[in-house]
């Protein structure tokens, strides 16, 4: 096919530099901002920290990361007519207010704001906890080096989830060690020994069984409860009682006991040593709400975002460049990357300023929509409430509030809560009124948490609960309703 020449017209959108920043800034929580700033100002020397608290207040109107207007266009393409006709007026003229405080001020509660370090706690992983073990063992070189990519290999809930041939041969290709299955179980049985018991087992059978022969070494009776997990393993987590019973020939006394000591036992034995993330282990409010005497206050919690301002050195420089009358090539090349970086600070410092306003936009509309329940923590007051609502009161984009709602807390006299928490679909009752599917949620939990558990609800009877109660639910959609909730269905939720 011969290669031909045509003329198209296309209509595409693109995104400036200042709008892809300010929507990865709204995703970024409190708790990373601090990190995303300290890379910003490694990466932009004309960005810096202003050593000086300053009382600039922000413009009433918040921006959408989408509106595109009156936006300045800073791209420099390094031409020589870019050379020849430099404008640097507006950066050597007085800064008086030039330097940005973004960070919103109360008087009222002044402790909101002060730069307090959030304190982590220092701990071992389990990965190091399990090397440190090992360190102690007695072996020769090739079982440690064996024992060693064992661990590697083992999850953060404890489990050992790699075949043994594929073990076998991670160590024949990458570490080139000639070893063998035989000789693998025996090291995997070795570092079954160390803390915390149940660790390196294959599934949650092997992992409660490690843990109760632990037990009968120390001296403790649980022959019964072994024979369980490992004859009726199947029975035991589908709660078919009557076949262990009849199986092991148990009273009911007998089986409680046996049942008793196997839930107190550890699915998960890395589980309390895992390696955490700190944002996602300690949650810092990015909103704070009070109730002032029936009055709801919002304040945001900036302690992580210092103020910022564009380097004093970096003007003074371009200041010289104006006073000077000698200008060569090199000496406007350089102050070419010199307004490209002020520029860029300027972007930054608005996108924050931009981030501030959005966030408090936001959230100043989900509290006066869910009023009721910040007034009273009841969440049965919750109305329904989705992305739509709160773009039409804001006159954000719908993916704006998204960005806003992900990642994100508030912080309540009743606890702190996702964004997400407050967004639900909405439900109809027969009298035609539309409630939130979350206030049916904690109405469906409300009943399983009052059954009996020794004949616990079915959903058939939870259906007709809620029916009485004037929701006109399906029992398909309680189902969908316990499964998110994280409730097993009614035989597993049966006790003795």
């Amino acid at each position: 096919m011969a290669l031909s020449q045509s003329l198209q017209q296309k209509l595409l959108q693109k995104l400036s530099p200042q709008q892809i920043q300010l929507m990865k800034l709204l995703q970024v929580p409190t708790a990373n901002l601090e990190e995303r700033i300290k890379e910003e100002l490694e990466e932009n020397p004309a960005l810096e920290l202003s050593e000086e608290n300053h009382d600039d207040q922000f413009d009433n109107e918040t921006k959408d990361e989408f509106d595109s207007s009156d936006e300045e266009d800073f791209d420099v393409d390094g031409s020589e007519d870019e050379y020849d006709n430099i404008d640097i007026s507006e950066y050597v003229g007085d800064e008086d207010g030039e330097i940005a405080d973004y960070k919103l001020r109360d008087d009222n509660y002044p402790e909101m704001d002060d730069k307090k370090v959030v304190p982590y706690r220092i701990e071992t992983s389990f990965h190091e906890h399990l090397l440190g073990q090992l360190g102690m063992m007695k072996m020769s070189d090739n079982e440690r080096r064996i024992a060693e990519q064992i661990v590697g290999s083992i999850d953060d809930d404890g489990y050992l989830r790699r075949e043994t041939a594929a073990i076998v041969d991670d160590l024949a290709f990458r570490q080139n060690i000639e070893t063998n299955e035989q000789e693998v179980e025996k090291v995997i049985r070795l570092v079954q020994q160390f803390d915390p018991p149940g660790v390196c087992a294959r599934d949650l059978q092997e992992c409660l069984l490690l843990q109760l022969f632990r037990q009968q070494r120390e001296g403790r009776n649980v022959d019964k409860a072994i024979d369980v997990l490992t004859d009726y393993f199947d029975e035991f987590t589908k709660k078919h009682y009557d076949k262990i019973q009849r199986g092991l020939n148990l009273d009911d006394e007998g089986l409680k006991d046996v049942i008793s000591h196997i839930i107190r036992l550890t699915p998960k034995p890395g589980g309390n040593h895992g390696d955490i993330n700190k944002a996602e282990s300690y949650v810092v409010p990015d909103f704070f709400v009070y109730n002032n005497g029936g009055k709801l206050e919002l304040t945001l919690n900036s302690k992580n975002a210092p103020d910022l301002r564009i380097s004093e050195g970096y003007r003074d420089m371009l200041r010289e460049y104006d006073k000077g009358s000698k200008k060569d090539k090199r000496q406007k090349e350089a102050i070419l990357f010199i307004k490209q970086k002020i520029d860029a600070a300027k972007w930054f410092i608005d996108a924050i300023k931009q981030r501030q306003h959005t966030l408090s936009s936001v959230m100043e509309t989900i509290m006066s929509y869910q009023r009721e329940f910040f007034l009273t923590g009841d969440e049965t007051t919750l109305k329904p409430m989705i992305l739509k609502d709160i773009a039409e009161r804001t006159g954000l984009d719908i993916s704006t509030v998204s960005r806003v709602a992900n990642s994100k807390f508030v912080q309540t006299e009743f606890g702190t809560y996702r964004l997400k928490f407050f967004f639900s679909e909405s439900l109809s009752t027969d009298s035609g009124e539309e409630v939130s599917t979350r206030e049916v949620k904690k109405i469906l939990s409300d009943l399983i948490e009052g059954e009996s558990k020794k004949k616990p609800l079915s959903d058939e009877k939870l259906t007709e609960l809620l029916q009485e109660k004037g929701y006109n639910i399906a029992r398909r959609t309680v189902a969908k309703y316990r499964e998110q909730l994280n409730i097993p269905v009614a035989r597993l939720r049966k006790e003795l």
